[in-house]
């Protein structure tokens, strides 16, 4: 898919994300918003989903033979969702029940409501890589070429299990899987170089095995460029891990450069304010 159609996509799911995060003023717009590009590209363009005759996606928990992908920051939850309506899992309809009670979209995902695209719970922090390394694995005994995608947040890596897992898939050589830190150096408590100062993230996966790369995270085309570069290079035994720069809140200017926006909701009229910068290309739910 050409980057102007990324484009188009990524402003109308960032439209959904904030519509969901005002009509129920609950949820995280920030990451949500600073990954949006990200997930647009896997979804409408680099990853292999399976379809049905018709083109239409099909979904079933096991995942062969089509790549995967696991959101390990599941707070970022509106903007899973939204990718996942507008690329066909179910309806975009269903978008405005985010965050209501006894509904299949909820604050964090959760598989147990079956709703199609989550295959784990995931929102507590650090565990999403261990979940991907296994999915690669299991994909590698059984033959199947297909690549696993996995995202974290940078403030994520403050988790110790994220570093037992960064050490176990160099020594397993799983070279089928792709993971990525949203490094907006920002979490809830404030900057991470304040909360909790990761440093040099890129030479400490490098120390353990990890083939490492950075881009723009708000960049489609340095996106689109790096996913072609990476994807060449799996296989070779280790794993890759893309450190991407983003903002949180891209696309509106007043929820950027600060943590502010991590966790809150826009009211009614920053709502339109944030709305008037975004185009609207795919029609609002």
């Amino acid at each position: 898919m050409q980057t102007q159609e990324i484009k188009k996509i990524s402003s109308q799911v960032r439209r959904d994300i904030l519509r969901m995060v005002h009509a129920c003023q609950s949820g995280h717009p920030g990451g949500s918003l600073g990954c949006t590009d990200l997930l647009v590209d896997l979804y409408f363009s680099t990853m292999n989903l399976k379809t049905d005759a018709a083109g239409k996606v099909v979904f079933d928990m096991d995942g062969t033979n089509e790549d995967l992908f696991f959101l390990s920051n599941g707070h970022i939850s509106p903007l899973i969702y939204s990718v996942l309506a507008r690329r066909g899992y179910f309806t975009t309809s269903e978008l405005a029940s985010f965050r209501k009670i006894n509904t299949r979209l909820q604050g964090h995902p959760t598989p147990h409501e079956h709703l199609e695209g989550i295959r784990i719970a995931s929102g507590s922090l650090g565990q999403g890589l261990s979940v991907a390394i296994g999915a690669a694995q299991a994909k590698k005994l059984n033959g199947d070429k297909s690549t696993v995608y996995c995202l974290m947040g940078d403030g994520e890596q403050n988790e110790g299990q994220v570093w037992e897992a960064a050490m176990y898939a160099p020594h397993h050589k799983v070279d089928n899987l792709i993971a990525f830190i949203d490094e907006n150096g920002q979490q809830i408590d404030g900057p991470t170089e304040k909360v909790m100062s990761n440093r040099d993230l890129q030479a400490k996966y490098e120390a353990f095995g990890w083939n490492v790369m950075r881009m723009d995270g708000n960049n489609a085309e340095d996106i689109q460029n790096t996913l072609i570069k990476a994807k060449a290079a799996l296989g070779n035994g280790s794993p890759i891990m893309i450190i991407m720069k983003t903002e949180m809140g891209a696309g509106v200017d007043f929820m950027m450069y600060s943590h502010k926006w991590h966790g809150v909701a826009p009211n009614d009229q920053q709502l339109q304010d944030a709305l008037a910068q975004l185009e609207e290309t795919l029609g609002d739910y």
